[in-house]
């Protein structure tokens, strides 16, 4: 069976991918879909630095104010929106273009792999799992996992505490490491024809432009953002009012920080959280570097170089 042609645009948060991603669109005949974890939510577009209608310029985005903000979204459920939505831009002559900095979403996608391959409907570990992280913190299930499975301790954030509680469930009801599970469908070869670019960009350049953009979203009523799905009864428990910005603006609202606290929290962990993004990538295989200053910072010629490779791969 013929490859689908796919090209993904990623890179760590505020490098640049949106502006990116609309002027290759417009170029190669290309629609969007987002691979961003919090964009998917309906109400929450400040704290999740949501493009705008107008910053679209016309192109079509799929993944966008999808969910409302008291559903839950994970990796199976956005690899089943966009394959589907991959499905809906061939048909409608357009070629799909994924962006986002959600590394994790993508590999998912691009090599069909099955992170969900045994389940339980047993949820008393689950729930055993759960208590122990509230009751001793996050850290203490994540040295658990360390005695079974150092490589997904190591690949695991400790405040992850889902994904470390299905990493010790798929231990206990497998008697396998889920680091050696991935691992093999990271193998897999994937069913698309694909250029998978990465954005980067001098670090210390990367981190002002993280700063100032949470002085923007403060300035532009993230506040009063995380005040509304407050009173509309979101709270921490909810996946969506886990992402940055939300939880810190959230643990203000409810007196625990100040607002300048919240700030500084929300600036330091994006860093911190850009730092792991290009860790991910740079362990992914099949992926091309553009670190801007090679360019320039010129848009136009990274765009050019770009044609130029998805001519070679002949997805255009």
């Amino acid at each position: 069976m013929e490859k689908q042609n796919l090209v993904i645009i990623s890179g760590p948060t505020a490098v640049g991918k949106t502006s990116l991603s609309i002027k290759l669109a417009k170029l190669i005949n290309g629609s969007i879909i987002s691979a961003d974890s919090m964009q998917v939510y309906k109400h929450m577009d400040i704290g999740s630095a949501k493009i705008t209608q107008e910053e679209m310029q016309g192109i079509k985005h799929y993944l966008i104010d999808v969910l409302e903000p008291e559903d839950e979204f994970n990796i199976a459920t956005f690899k089943q929106y966009a394959k589907n939505d991959i499905d809906l831009i061939n048909q409608d002559g357009k070629l799909p273009i994924i962006a986002g900095g959600t590394g994790f979403y993508i590999q998912s996608l691009l090599y069909d792999i099955d992170f969900n391959e045994v389940a339980s409907e047993d949820t008393e570990y689950r729930e055993e799992l759960a208590e122990l992280a509230k009751k001793y913190g996050a850290s203490y299930i994540h040295n658990m996992l360390k005695e079974v499975d150092i490589k997904s301790a190591e690949t695991i954030h400790p405040n992850n505490t889902k994904r470390v509680i299905r990493a010790l469930e798929y231990y206990k009801l497998t008697g396998n490491k889920i680091s050696d599970h991935n691992e093999e469908q990271k193998n897999k070869i994937s069913p698309y024809n694909f250029k998978y670019f990465v954005i980067n960009e001098d670090r210390n350049r990367l981190y002002k432009d993280i700063d100032g953009r949470v002085d923007i979203m403060i300035k532009n009523g993230l506040v009063d953002e995380v005040e509304y799905l407050k009173n509309r009864g979101l709270n921490i428990d909810h996946v969506s009012m886990q992402g940055l910005g939300y939880k810190e603006i959230l643990m203000y609202l409810d007196g625990k920080i100040t607002l300048d606290e919240a700030v500084y929290i929300i600036k330091r962990d994006t860093r911190h959280f850009a730092k792991r993004q290009l860790t991910w990538f740079r362990r992914e295989k099949d992926v091309i570097w553009i670190n801007k200053e090679d360019f320039l910072f010129d848009e136009s010629k990274i765009l050019e170089f770009m044609k130029e490779q998805l001519e070679g791969a002949r997805i255009i």
